[in-house]
Parts: structure tokens; C-alpha cells; sequence
């Protein structure tokens, strides 16, 4: 019986449909025969950066984790890379719960001594500023780009070749200015530019989190079987009073 795993985006269904099909045929190619993939989006999706849309996503994300262990998901995988509510979701469930954001930013920096960071348009910088200070990664990020586009653009990238050659050369502009900052490996800041670009860039590696997300899940479920991957039970990850959850999932 194959282990289930929840895969939550802040995506919709309907306006990011090319990169919805790219994502899950991507997971049912690379999952090993005793995991699978079911992948939920997001309406409406997350386009903005404001402190009230991820405050959004988060309680989508919260109450989502709650139903996945309930129906009897192995663990959960959050493709928004600006975490949102990830210390929450973690303390609300027992099954492990990968934020993509946390895991590429960790695993890049066993790749590499510098890493930089190219998200899909300037307004989601700040945020991600804040998220590498929350992860302690100062001293490890050389900068934080911004293609001059917008996230239709990059829907548009993924439904026609068109749309792809006139995004590729705004992208390659970015990852050369950070590797002349010194970077040594390029973070693409979310799973849009992720499964477009990722790969090598003049040597330095592109991380595909989307892949590392998904096999990171895979290890998470076996090496909890072996009484691993448990978070801390104490400061941020304490479990809420069952009725301080109650209120939320009623009230929230």
C-alpha cells in the first residue's frame, strides 16, 4: 500500500493550470513506487506579498494539515515557498511537514558556500529577507533578485515555447548579477521559476526544491517509522490545547 502524501500549493486550479499538470506529472515521475502524490491548490491562489495574504495561505495551511492526518496522509508538503505558517503547521500535526522554503534553503547550503536567491517579481523580496533571517542564513546569502515579470508571465512561460524564450534571458540577467556577488548557488525563490529553470547556471547549481520537497517527504515517512523526524515539542512546535485548536478550526 503506498504511503500518501499531501502536497499543498497556494496555487489555483484554474489560472496556473499549466503549472499544476508540470507539478504533478513531475511528482508521479520522480516518487518511488510506494509513495504517491495527491496535489491541492489554493482559491484564490496566493499573487500578492502583503503580510495579510500570507496570514491567508497560513490558515489555509493549518486547517488543511489537520484534515490531511485525518484522512491518512503520511506527511505533508507545502510548495509555497515563503513558509507561511510553518511553525504552526508543524505544531498542530504528528506527520512530517516540509515547507519548500526551509528545505531548499537548507539543503543549498550543502551545496555551495554562498547562495542567492531569484524570486519571480520585486514585490515578494522583502518577504524573503525576513525568511532568510528567521532561518539564521545572513552570513550565507550574498543577495535576493527579482525577475521584472509577473506571475503570468510565468504561467505563460510554462503553456507556450513563446513565452519561455522571452522569459529565459530576464532570468539568466538575474543569476549573473548574484554569481558576480559571489553566489555559488542560485535559489529559485519559489516553485514557478523551480520547475523552469532549475539545473546549473556557469557551473553553480539551480536547486529544483520541487524534487528535493518531494523525496525529502519519502525520508521524513521512513526515517519516522524508525522513531526519527519528530519535531521538538517545546517552544514553537508546543501542541495548542484541544480547545485552542477547536476555536480555531471553528472560529479561525
Amino acid at each position: 500500500m503506498a504511503h500518501k502524501i499531501w502536497f499543498q500549493g497556494a496555487t489555483d486550479k484554474v489560472h496556473m493550470a499549466p503549472y499544476i499538470a508540470k507539478v504533478e506529472a513531475h511528482l508521479k515521475n520522480i516518487l518511488d513506487p510506494d509513495f504517491s502524490a495527491t496535489f491541492h491548490t489554493t482559491t484564490p491562489p496566493a499573487t500578492t506579498t502583503h503580510a495579510i495574504t500570507e496570514f491567508r495561505i497560513a490558515r489555509n495551511l493549518i486547517r488543511n494539515a489537520v484534515q490531511a492526518e485525518k484522512q491518512g496522509y503520511a506527511a505533508m508538503v507545502i510548495t509555497h515557498f515563503q513558509d507561511a505558517g510553518l511553525a504552526e503547521v508543524k505544531s498542530v500535526v504528528d506527520i512530517p511537514v516540509i515547507g519548500l522554503g526551509e528545505t531548499t534553503l537548507m539543503h543549498a547550503c550543502t551545496l555551495g558556500r554562498k547562495l542567492g536567491l531569484i524570486t519571480i517579481n520585486p514585490v515578494f523580496v522583502p518577504w524573503h529577507e525576513d525568511q532568510v533571517i528567521r532561518y539564521g542564513l545572513q552570513q550565507r546569502v550574498v543577495g535576493i533578485r527579482a525577475v521584472p515579470a509577473t506571475v503570468a508571465d510565468f504561467i505563460g512561460a510554462f503553456a507556450s515555447r513563446e513565452g519561455f524564450k522571452k522569459l529565459k534571458p530576464l532570468w539568466e540577467r538575474e543569476c549573473r548579477t548574484l554569481l558576480d556577488a559571489g553566489a555559488d548557488v542560485i535559489v529559485p525563490a519559489g516553485g514557478l521559476p523551480m520547475m523552469l529553470f532549475s539545473g546549473e547556471f556557469d557551473g553553480a547549481p539551480v536547486v529544483n526544491g520541487v524534487t528535493l520537497v518531494a523525496k525529502t517527504a519519502e525520508m521524513a515517512i521512513k526515517l519516522r517509522k524508525q522513531g526519527m523526524f519528530k519535531v521538538s515539542r517545546r517552544s514553537n512546535f508546543v501542541k495548542p490545547p484541544e480547545k485552542a485548536l477547536k476555536e480555531f478550526l471553528e472560529q479561525g
